[in-house]
């Protein structure tokens, strides 16, 4: 059985290996691609659309139990894309 997780960034609902996850640590937003990191977890596409979505988006997560800043979310996403400008 598939495990299904929902995009922080469109909300749509979709397998877990198709997201990337990352958590809230110290007051930032981490990636986790070994889906290791203990802690509460989020889950995103790797669309661009769903990376702009998620930094636009105001008010809390729900699944971090947290309402992280515009430019936190948006230091993740640069995060994500790393140096090569792909997640």
């Amino acid at each position: 059985m598939t495990a299904i997780r929902t995009c922080v960034g469109c909300g749509a609902r979709a397998p877990r290996a198709t997201l990337l996850r990352f958590v809230a640590r110290d007051g930032a937003l981490r990636p986790d691609p070994a889906m290791r990191l203990a802690g509460r977890g989020a889950w995103l596409h790797r669309e661009p659309a769903c990376h702009a979505a998620f930094v636009a988006r105001r008010g809390a997560i729900r699944s971090l139990r947290a309402t992280p800043a515009r430019a936190v979310r948006a230091a993740l996403v640069a995060a994500l894309h790393g140096p090569e400008g792909r997640a």
